[in-house]
This record gives C-alpha cells, structure tokens and sequence, in this order.
C-alpha cells in the first residue's frame, strides 16, 4: 500500500481485529475513514472467522487503498492477533486499537493526537464512550463545546487505578502513541479477559495519561456476541475479580521505585477486590436469589485476596443479611443504607469519571 500521509497532520494506524464480526465491521471500518484532520491506515487481521468476515474485510479493503487485510489461516486468538498488529505492523506516531463491533465517533482521532501534540508526556489518551444496541451506528448531534483535555500523572493515574482494582478506559476510545508502545510491549497473554486494564497501567508506569472530556470518542457496541459477555458473567464475576487483582499484581511487580508504597497499595487493593466479592454476595440476598455454590466461590476469593475478611465493613452487613435470609431482605431493601450508600458512591464515581476520567 503505498503512503499517503500528508506532512504536518497526525497520523494514525488503526488495527482491527475481527473474528466472527463481519457483519459490524464496516461501521468500524468507515467511522475511521471519515476522520477529519489526521492520515490514517488500516489493517484488519481476520483470525480465521468461520463466517464471512474475511470477504467482507476484503471488500473494503478493494473500496479504499488505506484499508490492508490479513487472514490467518489457524485461529491465534485474540491477545496474539492484537500484538500482531499494534508490534508488528503499527508505524505511524499514534495507534488505536479498535474492535471490529465498535466504531469512533466524528473527529476523535484528531481531538486525541492534539492532546498528545500539546502534551509530549502523555503516552495514551482515551475518552468516553456512546453505549449503543442494534444494527445501525446511532447518530448524535456535532458538539456545542470544545473538547476539554486532562492529563493526569501517571504515577497518580495508576494509584487509583490499583486502589479502584478496576479498568476506566473504553478499549475503542484509547490512542497511544507507538514509540511508547514499543517501549510498554504487547499485551500479556496469561491474562487474556484483563490484557488491556493491565496494559493501560504499564503505560502509566512510563508515561502521563490524558483524557478527552465534554466530548464522546466513541461507540461500545453491546451484542449476543460479545467476547467479554461470558467472562464477565462466569462464576457471578469469580473469574473476572481473579484476573482483575492478576493484572494489577502483574503491573505492581513491574512497578521499582516508580511506586514506593507497592506492599501498601496491594494490600488495599486486595482488600478492596475482597470487599467487592463480598458486596457481590450481599446484593443476591438484596434480590432474593442466593446461589450457595456461587455465593461460597465469591467468600472463598474473598478469603484468598484479603486473609481474614471478618475485619471488613462489608462482611458485617453481609452477615446481617445471612441472618435476615434471602426472603426477607428483598423487602427490607429500600431500608438498607449500605445499598443506598452504594448507589450514591457509584454515581459520585460516574460523574468523576465524565468530568477527569478517573
């Protein structure tokens, strides 16, 4: 393919990964088209889908000589065809890594590459996201207000990221810049459902991060389909909190004197992913459906993260609803403050996150 960048703009290579979503790709494919203000690539690797996700990423690589495919011909799986990508063929300044069921909104590449540009520290930058269901990518009215940039330190970026034990960036959102990239390394495969939380920290151990706020950058796709569905609902979340506290454990002995308090930060986080194993149990007697089996998995994790957890907040009120049983709490649930302190603090949480990204 030849290059057609134009001097002084950004440019910007896209990966596509796609198994089994030819049928979305194009939405993904053309809302990175029609990015105004920067040069873009593409390359979709199709990792052997058994539908016709090849076909299609064939034929719109033949409508536009900035779209380049690969096929694989065995499945290598995700976290590798990420790799792939982003290692092996990525060389513009910046990349993204976008699935192939979402898409980016009008103009989101140029808003990110300008906050990079006006912050040579910043190694990624990555913004909010439109949640949509359906067939067709929904259409939003162009911007009233200027896009507002944030940078946040590293350092303190990864801090509350181990202190929340829990990811804040949308995947279809998150450009970084390729040099840091190469220097951060791939995605690390033994932990697959958690690679990018995981890899975002390791970027914050090199680099600042930025966040575009007042304006959405992308769009979440939620379908039948969804890679991450299964691995979130399994186990009533077990599996998710165990590779959650991995990709932190993993970050944190990378960490040296970039984080001095490491032994005390894991030990908070190890709390903190214990209490929400906790609360998890707490909310099914909430909702009058306990699961033994699953409610025994998620204090089991909760005892292997934390040690003894009946010196948490939480597992008090989970023993008074053991008391109370899972028929009478349902009815007592609009008197529960320790629900309704839990809705307060998440919506004290959301709105931090629209306005800092954190």
């Amino acid at each position: 393919m030849a290059d057609t960048r134009s001097p002084g703009r950004p440019a910007v290579d896209v990966v596509i990964p796609c198994y089994r979503y030819g049928a979305m790709l194009p939405d993904a494919v053309h809302s990175v088209l029609a990015q105004d203000g920067v040069d873009v690539r593409i390359l979709i690797i199709d990792d052997a889908s058994d539908d016709d996700s090849a076909q299609v990423a064939l034929g719109l690589a033949a409508a536009d000589d900035r779209v380049t495919v690969r096929v694989h011909e065995r499945n290598m799986g995700h976290v590798l065809t990420y790799n792939e990508g982003i290692l092996g063929w990525a060389s513009a300044e910046y990349t993204l890594l976008l699935s192939a069921d979402d898409a980016i909104t009008p103009g989101a590449l140029a808003r990110a590459t300008a906050l990079m540009q006006q912050h040579p520290s910043v190694g990624f930058v990555y913004g909010l996201t439109h949640v949509w269901q359906g067939d067709t990518l929904p259409t939003h009215p162009a911007p009233v207000v200027e896009p507002r940039f944030v940078v946040h330190p590293g350092a303190r970026w990864l801090r509350r990221r181990v202190l929340l034990g829990e990811n804040c960036v949308p995947t279809p959102t998150a450009v970084v810049r390729t040099s840091v990239q190469h220097r951060v390394g791939g995605h690390n495969a033994d932990i697959p459902h958690t690679a990018d939380f995981e890899i975002w920290m390791r970027f914050a151990l090199q680099a600042d991060v930025g966040f575009v706020a007042d304006q959405r950058q992308g769009y979440s796709r939620v379908h039948g389909s969804n890679m991450s569905t299964p691995y979130e609902t399994a186990d009533s979340g077990v599996r998710a909190l165990r590779e959650r506290m991995a990709a932190i454990l993993s970050v944190l002995g990378q960490a040296g004197d970039r984080l001095p308090d490491v032994a005390d930060l894991e030990r908070r986080m190890r709390r903190r992913l214990a209490t929400d194993a906790i609360v998890k149990v707490s909310r099914s007697y909430d909702k009058g459906r306990v699961d033994d089996r699953l409610c025994k998995e998620l204090i089991d994790f909760a005892t292997e993260a934390a040690g003894d957890v009946t010196a948490l907040p939480a597992w008090q009120f989970l023993r008074l609803r053991q008391h109370l049983g899972p028929r009478i709490v349902p009815a007592l649930r609009p008197l529960v403050v320790t629900a309704a302190v839990r809705r307060v603090r998440q919506r004290l949480r959301d709105r931090k996150q629209q306005l800092s990204g954190v």
